[in-house]
């Protein structure tokens, strides 16, 4: 089967009446409509050709490709500590910051914000958000916007200043720790004298 589905508009019997008497010169069209399977369009800048299952993990590519989810309290990145950056897994864009890291108690790491975000604007940040109803209620789906991979959901019920709790896989996620930036000490030395 192909991966287009077209629907064809049904026209009621009155208007095929109508369109009869209408002058033959004017064209009569049906539009096609059509919908990859999926129903969503990829905002990838991934080319098609981009092979994600020898890049990835079975794990990762399930969760990120097929929009799977990791096992509650799995996740390497759940109680993980460590300054730096929660990059993406398939193309390691830079995603969350580990200051915007909290404990949350659901399972699954979580984040007040995505790095990049200004109040509450995400336009500079690397994630997109897209309805989903997979869940059984409407909620919110969390992409990178770079290689449009899965990486988790995103709730209201997060704390202060935002309000919003960003559930996301933890293997989805590749950390970066952020590099030392302190001088050594004979320059801390030199410094102090």
């Amino acid at each position: 089967m192909s991966g287009l589905v077209s629907r064809l508009a049904l026209v009621p019997r009155h208007a095929a009446a109508r369109a009869a008497r209408l002058p033959s010169r004017i064209p009569v069209f049906i539009r096609t409509v059509a919908t990859t399977t999926r129903g969503l369009q990829s905002l990838t800048r991934y080319n098609k050709t981009t092979d994600w299952q020898k890049k990835l993990t079975p794990e990762q590519y399930v969760v990120t490709r097929e929009r799977g989810t990791e096992v509650p309290f799995s996740g390497i990145y759940l109680n993980h500590s460590e300054v730096g950056m929660y990059h993406c897994v398939c193309c390691e864009a830079p995603l969350f910051s580990s200051e915007a890291k909290y404990d949350s108690g659901t399972g699954w790491p979580a984040f007040k914000e995505a790095h990049g975000t200004w109040e509450r604007d995400e336009s500079h940040a690397s994630i997109i958000r897209r309805p989903d109803n997979s869940l059984g209620s409407a909620g919110t789906e969390v992409l990178c916007k770079n290689c449009d991979s899965h990486l988790g959901h995103v709730f209201d019920d997060g704390p202060d200043p935002t309000g919003q709790r960003f559930c996301i896989n933890s293997v989805a996620l590749a950390f970066k720790p952020r590099e030392n930036n302190t001088p050594d000490t004979e320059e801390q030395e030199k410094h102090r004298n």
